[in-house]
């Protein structure tokens, strides 16, 4: 009986890398809705067995996606509560990440086709709950944080940590269906502006803002 050999742990995860990079890649271009199974596997160079050994179904892959891109914006707010002690610059900072994805096609356009989904699809609306409420946990921690420092107007931070996630999602929408209908670096002045507001009197500038 002849034995298939088993891939190891890191070649697996090697390889999951490689689908959601093509992925990605073929989003960019076609948007996730349109693209196939087949696209995928040419872009990645590998066969559709290959695909089916990680993900079931192409819905699958939507979700790793937004799981992939979630990750990496957490893993910026971890980098940014250990370099960045003032709350209000952090908050800042944390704005201007979020809207920086509005120069990746790709990740515009999974966030858009997972805004679609979510409305008739109960499994991804949960995974979509799920870090947006971890992600408005962290929010709020460092709103409370800054407002205990004096470096913020004493504001409702659920609702401001809130507010903040619903801006950078509808923002990002809003660029996609129109992309003329603003600028960003002006989007991105017009947040500045908006945290300097909530500074209490008599505190300095916010840092930074353009």
């Amino acid at each position: 009986m002849k034995v298939v050999p088993r891939i190891g742990t890191e070649r697996k995860e090697e390889r999951r890398q490689q689908i959601l990079e093509a992925a990605w890649r073929c989003a960019a271009r076609s948007g996730f809705r349109d693209i196939t199974v087949d696209d995928v596997c040419a872009e990645a160079e590998l066969s559709k067995g290959a695909f089916y050994g990680y993900f079931a179904q192409k819905d699958d892959l939507l979700l790793a996606l937004f799981d992939h891109d979630a990750q990496d914006l957490d893993q910026a707010m971890v980098e940014l509560e250990v370099r960045e002690p003032d709350g209000r610059e952090r908050l800042r900072l944390f704005t201007q990440a979020v809207l920086a994805r509005s120069d990746d096609p790709a990740r515009v356009q999974v966030r858009a086709d997972m805004w679609t989904r979510m409305l008739t699809e109960e499994e991804v609306r949960a995974a979509f709950r799920a870090i947006v409420q971890s992600r408005r946990q962290r929010l709020r921690a460092w709103i409370e944080e800054a407002v205990a420092a004096g470096e913020l107007v004493d504001i409702p931070a659920n609702a401001f940590a809130s507010i903040l996630l619903a801006l950078s999602d509808g923002l990002l929408l809003h660029g996609r269906v129109d992309p003329g209908a603003f600028r960003w670096v002006n989007i991105r002045k017009a947040l500045g502006f908006l945290l300097e507001g909530l500074e209490p009197v008599g505190s300095g500038a916010v840092k930074g803002s353009e």
